[in-house]
């Protein structure tokens, strides 16, 4: 009869127990041998992205100040 909160006894830890080194290399057999490139790969796309939003947002900012401001006319008599 085992209980909900029973902890594991010193015998099952050891076997249980999972390594940094274990992990570490078991997400490098997952990313590959290029996961730094891409990773690099990623910022610059997402860097590319902001910097469009932001033109294009000041453009169409600015096209829309242009349609509301006046025209004033002066003229020589």
């Amino acid at each position: 009869m085992t209980t909900a909160g029973a902890r594991p006894t010193d015998d099952d830890r050891p076997e249980d127990r999972v390594s940094l080194g274990e992990v570490e290399r078991q997400l490098r057999a997952l990313l590959g041998p290029n996961a730094g490139e891409a990773k690099i790969a990623a910022v610059a796309a997402g860097a590319g992205a902001l910097a469009l939003g932001v033109v294009s947002v000041y453009l169409l900012g600015r096209r829309k100040g242009r349609q509301r401001a006046s025209v004033l006319e002066i003229r020589r008599i």
